[in-house]
């Protein structure tokens, strides 16, 4: 398997496919699977997670990988609202290893 580390997308809003070229970057290499981490999670990685999910791509979330505010907001991203359109949520630890066996 090899990792594409040559695209880099940056906006404005808190949807990272909103106002972007990333969704043609990621159609352009036959990306079908994406994996968001950052800052903050019950904000621009709910709704860039969200956004890739709505155009078709799985979606997995890296619980130890984001951060948020508060821990309610925390709870709200990966246990209330994640499941409705993450095809995983997952550890880093648990992400290498899926990466290591594909």
């Amino acid at each position: 398997m090899r990792l594409d580390t040559g695209t880099v997308s940056t906006q404005g809003g808190q949807n990272g496919f909103a106002n972007t070229d990333l969704d043609f970057q990621l159609k352009q290499r036959r990306i079908e699977k994406i994996i968001v981490v950052g800052m903050a999670a019950n904000t621009c990685i709910e709704a860039t997670a969200r956004g890739g999910a709505e155009l078709g791509y799985h979606v997995t979330l890296v619980r130890d990988a984001t951060a948020a505010f508060s821990p309610e907001a925390m709870h709200a991203a990966h246990e209330i609202n994640g499941p409705t359109f993450a095809h995983a949520i997952l550890t880093a630890d648990e992400v290498i290893a899926s990466l290591v066996r594909a």
